[in-house]
């Protein structure tokens, strides 16, 4: 499974008066001394392999591992004290707001001092999310692209094929559904579709044409598009028992289990991100699955970038390390080396399945892809293989806004609320919005 854990904490010094954005940060190549890290937990085989490659460009450097997951509180609360590591991996979201107030040190610097240009390294999508007030704040690294999985079984047992799976035709997909939802008395046996709108509501709603937020970072919660598409979404849910009820049935699938719900037959479709891929790999043997891109409304293949990064706090003890630490690890080479890693392991486990890595770099994924994901005798999971590789170049950035994280928890919200039918989904958003702006406008302050 991708290094989803790699969280390292790493707090440098930086200027920034008043909670604003520190101006400018100066790096050296050159790297000693100690180094701390933290919300790092769990390391699979490919992160500790790029751990392994970053130890060998850094021999000067003692590197400590704080092994606890990243907690927003604590690490506003680190940051007041003093008392921080030199690294953290977070959310994309959280870069923004950190940045906004102070806490963070931009990185421009830092990859000009290693010769790394972001705007090559990464995907364009992936970069924007991490750039505010045009200086990029921290080191991308991942990027899930969303796709469609199809449960063959499920649908030709209705008569749907997979160009009925079409998000950008509300009449097709609502048609498709009607023809796969099952129920047990009320309650639903099998959902023809599940659009997953708690997971991944943002794809949803910029499909559709709407936004999070503007250029600037201000909250668009109530962008006409996105009322379009929430209402999308309860129209969805309604055909197969109501939001509240097939939550409920969602709830309880063995998402990671022998009996999941692919294996079970309770889903025709899913939108899922690509490491799911991975996860249904093991029971190959048992699934009959291919997948077809999320679209938008023109009808075109669409997925969002969001993911994780490092960054470098405004009071990190080794600025420097921290930096040359952070970008060996998204190196082509490190990337190559976590490529290895999982190509290995694969080899040793009967029957298993090479997905691929989805780093947030092109070159690393086309390295990854061409050296080591090969044709598995599998032509459904090759084909899902392919599509969510063949997606990532659509990839749109969620936005950077000092209110990235509350817009996050805003939107979740709105969408409950408007699912279960306590509120309209116009006036579900412009609460939301309204919560959302207020935030933003603190943090502005």
């Amino acid at each position: 499974m991708a290094f989803l854990a790699l969280a390292v904490l790493g707090l440098t010094a930086c200027g920034g008066d008043n909670g604003s954005p520190a101006g400018t940060a100066d790096f050296k190549k050159e790297a000693s001394g100690s180094l701390s890290a933290w919300a790092f937990d769990n390391a699979d085989d490919v992160g500790k392999a790029r751990m392994q490659y970053a130890v060998t460009q850094l021999p000067g450097v003692k590197i400590t591992m704080d092994q606890t997951p990243f907690d927003a509180q604590k690490f506003t609360t680190r940051a007041a004290s003093g008392d921080v590591p030199d690294v953290v991996q977070m959310d994309r979201a959280f870069v923004a707001t950190y940045a906004a107030q102070g806490l963070i040190k931009p990185l421009d610097g830092c990859f000009s001092a290693h010769g790394m240009d972001p705007k090559k390294q990464f995907y364009p999508a992936v970069t924007e999310q991490v750039t505010y007030q045009d200086k990029i704040w921290a080191v991308p690294q991942f990027y899930q692209p969303a796709a469609i999985i199809l449960n063959q079984d499920v649908l030709q047992a209705g008569g749907v094929s997979a160009g009925d799976i079409d998000t950008s035709d509300k009449t097709k997909l609502l048609d498709a559904v009607a023809k796969t939802y099952k129920s047990s008395g009320s309650n639903p046996s099998t959902l023809g579709f599940d659009p997953v709108a708690g997971g991944q509501a943002e794809l949803w709603l910029l499909g559709q044409g709407g936004k999070l937020m503007d250029d600037k970072g201000t909250p668009a919660l109530d962008d006409p598009a996105n009322i379009e598409a929430l209402t999308l979404l309860k129209e969805i849910y309604d055909a197969q028992g109501g939001y509240a009820k097939a939550k409920s049935f969602s709830d309880s699938f063995d998402t990671f289990g022998k009996d999941n719900q692919f294996v079970k037959k309770q889903v025709g479709a899913q939108v899922d991100a690509q490491w799911y891929v991975n996860v249904l790999a093991s029971y190959a043997q048992s699934l009959k699955i291919s997948a077809v891109p999320f679209k938008d409304k023109d009808g075109k293949p669409f997925t969002v970038a969001g993911g994780t990064s490092f960054v470098i706090p405004a009071g990190a003890k080794n600025a420097d390390a921290a930096c040359a630490w952070m970008t060996s690890l998204v190196t082509d080479e490190a990337w190559s080396a976590a490529g290895a890693a999982r190509a290995e392991k694969i080899a040793s486990t009967p029957g298993a399945i090479n997905t691929g890595l989805f780093t947030g770099s092109p070159s690393a994924d086309k390295l990854i892809r061409d050296k080591f994901v090969k044709a598995s005798g599998n032509a459904g999971f090759d084909e899902a293989i392919a599509t969510y590789y063949d997606v990532l170049p659509t990839g749109k950035s969620l936005g950077a806004s000092p209110a990235g994280q509350t817009i996050k928890t805003e939107l979740n919200n709105a969408i409950a609320s408007a699912l279960l039918g306590t509120k309209t989904p116009d006036k579900a958003l412009a609460d939301a919005q309204a919560a959302a702006k207020r935030a933003a406008d603190q943090v502005g302050s």
